[in-house]
C-alpha cells in the first residue's frame, strides 16, 4: 500500500502542471456553470491541507492567514488573482508538503482536535486528516478536470 504523503505528492504534481499549462487568464476564468476557477480550486487544496494537518492539531500553518481567508472553505473567486500570488501558490503545493513529511517523521503532530467535515466523516487523529485529505485533493483535482473544459 502506498504511503498517504506518496499520493497527496502525486496529487500535488498534477495541480503543478495544472498551473505550468494554463495561462493566467485560464487560470482566472470561471466559466459558465461554475462558481471557481483553477486557481481558487488548487489554492483552496493547500490551505485546506493546512487547516486539516496543522491547526487541527495547534501547530502553527505554513501559509499566511491571508491565505486562508481567500481560500478556506466557504469562500469564492472574488478577483483575479496576479502572477506573483500564482508563483507563491505553486511554490506552497510542494513546500508545504516537504515540510509536512518532515513534521510526520519528528512526531510534531501529538494532539487533534476532532473535526466533522462537511462530507460526514469525523476526523478524529492526524492519519484521519492526512488521509481524508487525499480524498478531498482528488474532488478538487476533477473540479479542475472540469474547469479546463470549460476554458
Amino acid at each position: 500500500m502506498q504511503h498517504p504523503l506518496h499520493i497527496t505528492r502525486v496529487n500535488r504534481q498534477l495541480l503543478t502542471k495544472i498551473l505550468e499549462q494554463h495561462t493566467l487568464d485560464q487560470l482566472n476564468k470561471i466559466p459558465e456553470g461554475f462558481s471557481n476557477n483553477l486557481i481558487w480550486n488548487i489554492a483552496h487544496t493547500v490551505v485546506t491541507q493546512q487547516l486539516l494537518m496543522y491547526k487541527l492539531s495547534g501547530n502553527a500553518m505554513l501559509v499566511s492567514e491571508e491565505l486562508v481567508a481567500k481560500y478556506q472553505k466557504g469562500t469564492k473567486a472574488e478577483a483575479p488573482v496576479h502572477q506573483d500570488e500564482v508563483k507563491t501558490i505553486k511554490e506552497l503545493l510542494i513546500r508545504t508538503i516537504d515540510q509536512t513529511e518532515k513534521d510526520l517523521a519528528s512526531g510534531l503532530f501529538t494532539t487533534f482536535n476532532e473535526y466533522p467535515t462537511s462530507t460526514g466523516f469525523v476526523l478524529k487523529s492526524i492519519d484521519d486528516a492526512l488521509h481524508f485529505n487525499n480524498f478531498h485533493e482528488g474532488i478538487h483535482i476533477g473540479y479542475c478536470l472540469a474547469l479546463k473544459k470549460g476554458l
